[in-house]
């Protein structure tokens, strides 16, 4: 079945590479207007918002930290200038800063958790005030808005040496429930998505060669997964053919989360 997001708006933050890249990708391929959010790389971004106009589709890149509030103000603004509306938030924005826990800096723990998590409330927070005063179109969607938040599977499965972004993503899963909780009544679903191992350039040094023979270990399906899989699964969440999906964690990590350790009774 083609899903159509026809005459919607979505901004995707954080989507110069990686799963935000292909989160814009293919919410444009679905037909909507697309915002491509970066902070740091300009050139990607708008190398990827006029791939998609080529092709027929509308997008535009914006920059803009979404940690910083004024930033995420005028992001949404600018949002509403090019495309007079905003039907889908993709708040993907996140970084790493790893280190063993006796050695990690406040710097490294606060800015992992001002963009993961803080970002993340920002960006829903200036969502739900758009769509409370924006005309509602049920022959377009029957969702009044809809956020998508990404979150990892490390919001359950622990990651020693990582516990800043671990405790950032277990924060965007209760941030996400809470939300759904709220203001689900306002017909605005709130999902989120929990990717494993997945092969982006960040990850090179841990999805190839022996590397990613080891990380296959923790992989029952047998395979790293590629961002098209997590972008296909946002237009879902996205579209009326999961209207009634809110306040759910999707994982998509070829169940990673299932703790294969303990296949043999650990």
């Amino acid at each position: 079945m083609q899903i159509s997001l026809e005459k919607q708006v979505a901004l995707v933050t954080g989507a110069s590479s990686g799963l935000g890249y292909a989160c814009a990708e293919a919410l444009a391929a679905a037909g909507a207007a697309v915002v491509i959010n970066y902070n740091s790389q300009q050139e990607p971004a708008e190398a990827l918002a006029d791939a998609i106009r080529q092709r027929g589709g509308k997008a535009v890149a914006v920059g803009g930290d979404v940690s910083d509030e004024k930033a995420v103000d005028a992001l949404f603004a600018e949002t509403i200038k090019h495309f007079g509306r905003l039907d889908i938030l993709v708040a993907n924005s996140g970084l790493q800063r790893d280190a063993p826990a006796g050695e990690m800096t406040l710097d490294e723990w606060n800015k992992v958790i001002q963009v993961n998590l803080t970002g993340q409330f920002l960006c829903a927070r200036a969502a739900l005030r758009q769509f409370r005063q924006q005309e509602k179109r049920p022959d377009v969607s029957r969702a009044t808005g809809k956020i998508i938040h990404m979150s990892s599977v490390h919001q359950l499965i622990p990651w020693a040496g990582h516990i800043n972004y671990a405790a950032s993503k277990g924060g965007v899963d209760l941030l996400m429930r809470s939300l759904a909780q709220e203001v689900g009544e306002e017909h605005i679903r709130i999902n989120a998505i929990a990717p494993g191992a997945i092969r982006t350039p960040i990850n090179t040094e841990a999805t190839e060669g022996e590397a990613e023979k080891k990380l296959l270990q923790l992989i029952p399906y047998g395979r790293v997964g590629d961002p098209e899989d997590v972008g296909n699964a946002v237009v879902w969440l996205a579209s009326d053919l999961s209207d009634y999906v809110h306040g759910t964690t999707l994982f998509i990590d070829g169940g990673m989360s299932l703790y294969p350790g303990f296949r043999d009774n650990g």
